[in-house]
């Protein structure tokens, strides 16, 4: 495959991912080409990360074998009829429009290596967490390729596409749950005293780094808590206030809700 990576859409999750293959010396800036309809994203784009970008997503097709399409979901089937007869077997296509499956997308490139993503906000910050689901007919060459990309943002797994919605459930809606913490924890800081600007410094360190834990250690979260909880202590005490809200029942229920909702919109 031909060194150069081709991006149909330019937007926040595309910027984001040529930032990270760029900063981690997988694709120099001119071996980057991106299309997206908006004229002054494009200038933006090119200016800040020195990438190509041109108008048409043809001229991407014709100039990358590895194309990620960046676009919305309802953008897929236009997208897909505009490029229509272009691509090839030999292109690898990583698709990162939520929901889309695998089967909808080869209903347009039948011929054509596909890859479904799910990745998630943080990758703008080089934190996402991803998951992938491959065609039948994609190489573990190609594959390995495309965890490369999404290791360059982040952490990546592969899993079912049957599993995708779940993914989205979780980690791909999964940092607005986090934000919404971390909003409440700051109000809970400030409630008790402290700056806004420090409570909401402390909050999110502190859950940056209980999640570092668990990513380190390897250690149940649950086995973590425990020991953060002194017999009649302080900890144990606003626990005991969080499971009188249902906390884990609200953040299972959230998951659910994603992932269902995810399944509707692939429908």
């Amino acid at each position: 495959m031909s060194k150069k990576i081709g991006f149909i859409g330019a937007g926040n999750m595309a910027e984001a991912l040529m930032k990270g293959i760029i900063a981690k010396g997988l694709y120099k800036a001119d071996e980057i080409i991106a299309s997206e309809i908006y004229e002054a994203r494009r200038k933006q784009i090119a200016e800040s990360l020195g990438v190509k970008t041109v108008a048409d997503g043809k001229e991407v097709v014709k100039s990358a074998k590895f194309i990620v399409i960046a676009v919305k979901p309802q953008q897929i089937g236009d997208v897909f009829n505009e490029l229509k007869g272009l691509f090839t077997k030999e292109h690898v296509i990583m698709s990162i429009a939520a929901g889309v499956t695998i089967d909808a997308i080869k209903s347009y490139v039948p011929d054509t290596k596909l890859i479904r993503v799910m990745p998630n906000q943080p990758c703008m910050v080089l934190a996402s967490a991803s998951a992938f689901s491959c065609s039948s007919d994609v190489k573990d060459a190609d594959k390995a390729l495309v965890k490369d990309v999404l290791d360059a943002v982040g952490i990546s797994m592969e899993v079912k596409e049957g599993l995708l919605d779940a993914v989205t459930g979780l980690s791909g809606s999964g940092p607005a749950y986090a934000y919404m913490m971390i909003d409440g924890l700051a109000d809970g800081g400030v409630l008790m005293g402290l700056p806004r600007d420090v409570s909401i410094k402390l909050a999110a360190q502190t859950l940056l780094g209980a999640a570092k834990t668990i990513l380190e250690t390897g250690e149940h979260p649950g086995k973590m808590k425990d020991i953060v909880c002194s017999p009649g202590g302080t900890t144990i005490e606003a626990v005991r206030v969080l499971e009188d809200y249902n906390i884990r029942a609200a953040m299972i229920g959230a998951v659910e809700a994603s992932a269902r909702k995810s399944k509707e919109l692939g429908q």
